[in-house]
């Protein structure tokens, strides 16, 4: 048997081949038309015949329907030789960063266990990362699933998993350089007063512009020197106008 510990197990009693998958060569993406509630209950219809080894939900949930050492029926000709996870949504979509999560971390699953290379499938005699329409008429002639979005996702999909695998380096944060403390004085209205002002919410400040639009304002100066007091500052490092230290210390991303 081969269960994939963080998905939550929901077998299914029919809509699938007992043993059969006579080897793996990567992971199909799937593209539901449907919601993660809605496919679990199809896939327990006889009148389905077919079925997934996993499916994903928008928001994160990982399901897992049938074993890897069991046939799936999600692509034809493809089933005897690829695992497949759904996906919940419809045609035309794209994945949530949730979901790429979800399927990287599978996918990494799939590598460990299995001996997959880490990569995009080339196609249906290739090894890695595919999806449905690559397998053409054989493989049921959906052409549209996933769908052009999600294809053009698969190689962060993969790049995600390498992290989660150990073969690839965590990329370093990227942080905006300090604007200088005379920018701020104008009340500014910029895409880095939106990242400073998402930064603090994430930091505990409830609010952080009274302004209408990305406006530097006093509400904003009042939660910003709040944070410099919590964070230890004091004096004129804490008076609600950004200084080099109390930038460097609130990091925020380089838009």
């Amino acid at each position: 048997m081969a269960k994939y510990s963080k998905a939550q197990w929901r077998p299914i009693p029919i809509n699938y081949t007992s043993g059969g998958q006579s080897s793996v060569r990567g992971l199909v993406v799937h593209i539901m038309a449907g919601t993660l509630a809605g496919t679990d209950s199809w896939f327990r219809n006889p009148v389905a015949r077919a079925s997934s080894h996993f499916g994903t939900g928008k928001t994160g949930a990982i399901y897992q329907w049938v074993d890897t050492a069991n046939r799936a029926w999600a692509q034809a000709n493809g089933n005897s030789s690829w695992l497949s996870i759904e996906n919940e949504g419809k045609g035309g979509d794209a994945l949530t960063s949730a979901q790429m999560d979800r399927i990287a971390e599978v996918f990494a699953w799939v590598h460990k266990t299995y001996g997959v290379p880490l990569q995009v499938a080339s196609g249906t005699s290739g090894k890695g990362l595919g999806y449905h329409a690559m397998g053409g008429s054989s493989w049921g002639g959906h052409t549209q699933c996933p769908g052009s979005r999600i294809v053009a996702q698969l190689p962060q999909i993969v790049a995600r998993a390498k992290r989660l695998a150990g073969s690839a380096p965590v990329p370093k944060p990227s942080y905006a350089p300090f604007p200088g403390a005379a920018y701020f004085k104008g009340s500014p209205r910029s895409a880095l007063i939106t990242a400073m002002g998402k930064r603090l919410v994430a930091e505990g400040c409830s609010a952080y512009s009274s302004g209408p639009g990305p406006q530097w304002t006093e509400s904003d100066r009042k939660s910003y020197a709040k944070w410099q007091r919590k964070q230890g500052f004091g004096g004129t490092d804490a008076d609600g106008w950004p200084g080099a230290k109390t930038w460097a210390a609130l990091k925020v991303p380089t838009v």
